[in-house]
């Protein structure tokens, strides 16, 4: 199984690459963890929304297999624990599927990509900027596996 995180953005500062590799690389070979960065839409000051909220989607959608087992972050979405992380993540396991995490842009996700979901998870109520939502995803991930696999990251 793996963790496809595809999430809207590119040219990450620095501590973010790094914070995310730190995890990353981290996870058992069984489970890795790829990110798949998307171009944001294209944006000005006279520019609707909707229409680079509609690129991204079309972006995200393309990089999505059929198989794939689809997980957006949403605001709406259910908080989970970290012990519901991890039971997720032994379920994915148990299914075989690879899983795609979803992680929009500024604008939020097209609501094509939303209904492709199968769950719907959100991080927090409060609104994160979005390099340090990679950051806390990939040690989410890493933590709810430590707790799996019985590893003392997770005291």
């Amino acid at each position: 199984m793996k963790l496809r995180i595809l999430a809207v953005g590119t040219k990450m500062p620095g501590w973010v690459e790094q914070g995310v590799c730190e995890y990353v690389k981290r996870m058992p070979r069984e489970m890795p963890v790829e990110f798949v960065e998307i171009a944001p839409g294209t944006r000005s000051k006279n520019s609707v929304t909707d229409k680079a909220i509609a690129q991204e989607g079309d972006r995200m959608l393309s990089k999505l297999r059929e198989q794939d087992l689809v997980v957006t972050l949403e605001v709406t979405g259910r908080a989970w624990s970290t012990e519901t992380l991890s039971n997720r993540l032994g379920e994915w396991r148990q299914e075989g599927r690879d899983v795609a995490l979803m992680v929009g842009g500024p604008d939020g996700l097209d609501p094509r990509v939303s209904a492709r979901a199968e769950q719907r998870w959100s991080l927090s109520a409060l609104t994160l900027p979005h390099p340090l939502v990679r950051i806390v995803l990939a040690e989410q991930l890493y933590r709810a596996w430590s707790l799996l696999a019985g590893h003392p990251y997770h005291r």
